[in-house]
């Protein structure tokens, strides 16, 4: 059985930081691909950030130069370090696995973790 189980998300004031856990388990987590999504109130779940199973990274413009993707394969984890924290960054938080390999798409998501950026 697949697992995906997000951890880390809070209350924090604008400027702070936060760091995201998504730790995994049922899956080959090395060969997968990453992502960080996003859905605040009343809008479309967005991505945020992905790692390849090589480590290439990518982010969205929103959040470049602020928040950090990494995994480690060891521990089946991937982390989403959040800095400089706006309001705007307010929003559930899901982590996403994604593998295609001959021919078969596999994706799997968290239940969410809800982050908020208040003052």
């Amino acid at each position: 059985q697949v697992q995906l189980v997000e951890s880390g998300g809070g209350l924090v004031q604008p400027g702070e930081s936060l760091k995201l856990s998504c730790t995994t388990s049922g899956i080959s987590f090395s060969s997968y691909v990453m992502p960080w999504y996003r859905q605040a109130p009343g809008k479309q779940r967005e991505s945020v950030a992905r790692i390849t199973s090589n480590g290439s990274t990518y982010y969205a413009d929103s959040v470049k130069g602020r928040f950090t993707i990494s995994r480690d394969n060891a521990k089946n984890t991937v982390y989403l370090q959040m800095n400089s924290l706006k309001p705007e960054d307010t929003a559930v938080y899901y982590c996403n696995s994604r593998r295609r390999l001959l021919g078969r798409f596999d994706d799997y998501w968290g239940q969410g973790t809800q982050v908020t950026v208040s003052s």
